[in-house]
């Protein structure tokens, strides 16, 4: 299995935000495209997205900027993954109409694999991801823009 670049960037977006709450100056949707080397128009719709579903706060005009909705530690990488993945059943049976349809388990395995696949993830938190070495390197990255 392969996640999209939309729940990769997104990852990468809140994984950012858990290390700003102290900076001077707000985190900006240009600032963290020229950190991670990501197009500036994908992270937009990638923060209006984590912003609609109330994950990421985000103020515009002079001194607006991005930060974190709630404590980093509250987020269940399961929790958002499945937000950005907008992931369906992985096999469709139905559409078009599948020959074993009603007399294979294909469907039925997926389905669990997948499902253990998110309850291993919600076993960690946001903040457990920025745990060092990555929450150096993101402070760093953070370093880069003052």
């Amino acid at each position: 299995m392969q996640l999209n670049r939309f729940t990769d960037f997104g990852l990468r977006v809140m994984m950012y935000l858990t290390q700003c709450r102290d900076r001077a100056q707000p985190v900006t949707i240009p600032e963290i495209a020229e950190r991670f080397g990501i197009s500036r128009n994908h992270l937009v719709k990638v923060v209006h997205f984590l912003s609609r579903q109330g994950l990421v706060a985000a103020t515009r005009g002079k001194g607006g900027g991005l930060a974190l909705a709630r404590p980093a530690d509250s987020y269940r990488v399961g929790e958002l993954v499945r937000l950005l993945e907008h992931q369906g059943n992985l096999v469709e049976c139905a559409d078009p109409p599948c020959a074993l349809h009603g007399a294979c388990r294909l469907a039925g395995v997926l389905h669990d694999a997948l499902r253990t696949f998110y309850a291993e993830l919600d076993r960690y938190t946001l903040a457990e991801l920025v745990r060092q070495p990555t929450g150096a390197a993101i402070i760093r990255l953070h370093g880069l823009a003052a």
